[in-house]
């Protein structure tokens, strides 16, 4: 199974040097599932040679635009330009099945003249009440973090655990520096894909590499960094962690974790 990054950067990343922070899992077979679905995906699928054609499944960690926005292009590509039937599966937290719709793409997608439109008119959804879910034979658990307050609510993103070959992953999803709300799921892990913000204005709904970088070594070690803004980059490296993530750069978690450059 591989994980590629189709860009590593923060929800403001312009250029072509970099784009949103998604990803796609592949297995052995060929099976996509995209991680996030943000506003550039249809740019940054096609500098990897894929398109909307090619995704299988999507997973959708909470309703920011660079998370969800790239959705009413996928599923317009999906329904409209393809000769396969078969809608994609949308796994997706149930707590935010009614806003995804409602609040993010109704305005968009209610557009099917012989029907009334929703959005399994698109997608199967598979809506998550239990925290879990299994997609090519392997378990996700989703780690649900507070990320920000939205209208006086607590707008959460649900992170991913999983195991993949020899390999126990934890994709943490926008989230801000909450070590001790997390410390098992950082020790459970063998690799940690972790949320981190390098602006120089820190906000409260990302981890700042300045928090990041005081935790404990042996964390830091496991530790590949992204969603950070454009510009330069402090040397992660050098303060212990594995680095900062590349877009287009691949995991493959058959190999061994020393090979993954």
């Amino acid at each position: 199974m591989k994980l590629t990054f189709t860009g590593s950067g923060s929800a403001f990343t312009v250029g072509g040097n970099n784009y949103q922070s998604n990803m796609i899992l592949e297995d052995d077979f060929s099976i996509r599932m995209l991680i996030g679905c943000g506003t550039d995906i249809r740019l940054a699928l096609y500098d990897l040679g894929l398109s909307a054609l090619d995704i299988d499944d999507v997973y959708v960690s909470h309703l920011h635009c660079d998370h969800v926005g790239g959705l009413e292009w996928f599923a317009l590509v999906r329904k409209f330009n393809s000769n396969n039937p078969s809608k994609p599966c949308l796994h997706i937290s149930g707590d935010l099945v009614d806003d995804l719709w409602n609040k993010v793409l109704s305005g968009g997608l209610n557009t099917l003249k012989d029907c009334h439109a929703e959005l399994t008119s698109y997608f199967e959804v598979d809506k998550l009440s239990h925290g879990k879910f299994s997609w090519q034979g392997v378990q996700f658990d989703l780690i649900p973090m507070f990320h920000a307050i939205s209208n006086y609510t607590v707008l959460p993103s649900y992170g991913l655990f999983f195991c993949a070959g020899q390999q126990s992953i934890y994709i943490t999803g926008d989230i801000p520096f909450c070590y001790k709300k997390i410390e098992e799921i950082y020790q459970k892990a063998s690799i940690i894909f972790h949320d981190c913000e390098t602006c120089e204005r820190k906000s409260i709904v990302h981890a700042s590499y300045d928090d990041l970088v005081t935790l404990d070594p042996l964390i830091k070690a496991k530790m590949w960094l992204y969603n950070y803004s454009p510009g330069p980059l402090p040397d992660a490296k050098k303060e212990g962690f594995q680095g900062f993530v590349k877009k287009g750069q691949t995991f493959d978690f058959s190999k061994p974790k020393t090979l993954y450059v």
